[in-house]
């Protein structure tokens, strides 16, 4: 018998227990959802960490816990998942007979404050329940919530579907900045099937949270890019005579080091990139620290973990680092609080390839820098053409907080900290 405690969940303290998932004698495989946990900012489901049986729950639903709270007690035991299976109703509705309205595929989703003129981006629904609405093809934003502020339940799911199949007109979709509806066309339900063979491949649940997060920020934020390109072959000179020095000390010596340093000091001439709004939209957050989000590429998805106090480190301590948290993110052993307070982030895709791209502003920040391969091209010097090392830098910007001409200077002030290691190295 053991007790099951509330991990690390970040800065979060007196979380409010929201849903209970598992009952006393429940089978439950490891990483399957028993709690979920809802603060001010965020909504969280938390895992079992091994499999077993429930044998005593320790919180109902109001509670509130913090890291090292019990939840429950369970007996390990070597459960399947053919074992924890369960119905999401005893009797399964037919699904052909759902109209699939434009389901929303959500996450663990950000919840802002709840007074009564808070704008929210989603419905107001736990991680298990958008889960259900999915399953059935439900779109939340059409589904009245019974719970506490307004919270949608399992029940309202299930009473909405009962209301179509009953031939009752379904609500309309939340209008826009009330809700995040958009009013569009529902998404084609199409049966590819019968066009010519196909698999179904399961996306991961990084990668679902990423959609829901990219999708939140692209259709909420104006999103402008401003492309440039850098002088890096003096840089890159730097970097490679300094490789071998710093494989001896078991890490890599990345452009995207520089690229962090680079960054910091563009920032700091110019702090609007430094910012967010805050929940009003009528100020701007100024940031006196620099923690820069870079963007991993892992085999679960897309993970972007923070380089804490960028400002007060070196080049090769920012190497180090970023080593490290690669490591940790591809090992899925990043912690919450690994990947929050960003002020900042660089998604470099230089190890690939590609000219130029648009990436997607990571809120609440103002902007984020993209970087492609670098390639040696004849450049003017006055004189002659002469081979340089250039690199392409797309900065995407949210153009409620950055105008043009501004972004077009941050990314010449970049260009020339580049180009000149002794700027970078400052």
């Amino acid at each position: 018998m053991k007790d099951v405690l509330v991990p690390d969940i970040g800065d979060f303290k007196e979380v409010e227990v929201i849903e209970i998932l598992v009952k006393a004698g429940d089978t439950v495989a490891k990483e399957q959802s028993l709690v979920s946990l809802e603060s001010d900012k965020a909504t969280m489901e938390i895992p079992s960490p091994e499999a077993g049986v429930v044998k005593e729950l320790k919180v109902k639903v109001g509670d509130k816990v913090s890291e090292g709270s019990v939840l429950l007690s369970m007996e390990a035991g070597g459960a399947t998942p053919a074992a924890v299976a369960k119905a999401v109703d005893s009797k399964p509705l037919p699904k052909k007979e759902i109209p699939q309205v434009s389901a929303v595929v959500t996450h663990v989703a950000p919840v802002p404050p709840e007074p009564k003129d808070a704008v929210q981006s989603l419905p107001h629904a736990s991680p298990s329940i958008r889960k259900f609405a999915r399953e059935l093809g439900v779109d939340l934003s059409r589904v009245q919530g019974s719970g506490p502020k307004g919270r949608i339940v399992k029940e309202d799911v299930q009473s909405f579907v009962k209301g179509v199949l009953a031939g009752r007109p379904a609500p309309a979709a939340a209008p826009a900045g009330r809700g995040g509806g958009l009013d569009v066309l529902p998404w084609p339900d199409v049966d590819f099937g019968k066009f010519g063979p196909v698999e179904l491949k399961a996306r991961s649940r990084i990668k679902k949270l990423s959609a829901a997060n990219l999708h939140r920020n692209w259709v909420m934020i104006p999103h402008v890019t401003q492309f440039d390109e850098a002088d890096i072959t003096e840089l890159e000179a730097f970097r490679k005579s300094n490789t071998a020095e710093t494989e001896k000390q078991g890490f890599k010596l990345t452009m995207l080091a520089f690229l962090i340093k680079a960054s910091v000091n563009a920032l700091r001439q110019f702090p609007d990139f430094n910012a967010s709004l805050d929940k009003t939209g009528e100020s701007l957050v100024l940031k006196k620290y620099f923690h820069i989000g870079v963007a991993v590429d892992t085999p679960e998805g897309l993970m972007v973990p923070v380089v804490r106090d960028a400002d007060r480190k070196g080049v090769f301590d920012l190497a180090r680092e970023l080593a490290e948290i690669s490591r940790l993110a591809r090992d899925k052993k990043l912690k919450a609080g690994d990947m929050q307070g960003g002020t900042f982030s660089i998604s470099s895709l230089g190890g690939i390839g590609g000219t130029a791209f648009t990436p997607i502003i990571n809120a609440p920040e103002v902007a984020i820098l993209g970087v492609s391969k670098s390639q040696i091209r004849p450049v003017w010097n006055g004189k002659e053409f002469a081979p340089r090392l250039m690199l392409p830098l797309s900065l995407s910007y949210d153009h409620r907080v950055i105008d043009g001409a501004l972004a077009a200077r941050f990314t010449a002030y970049l260009a020339n900290v580049l180009s000149d290691i002794r700027r970078t190295l400052l």
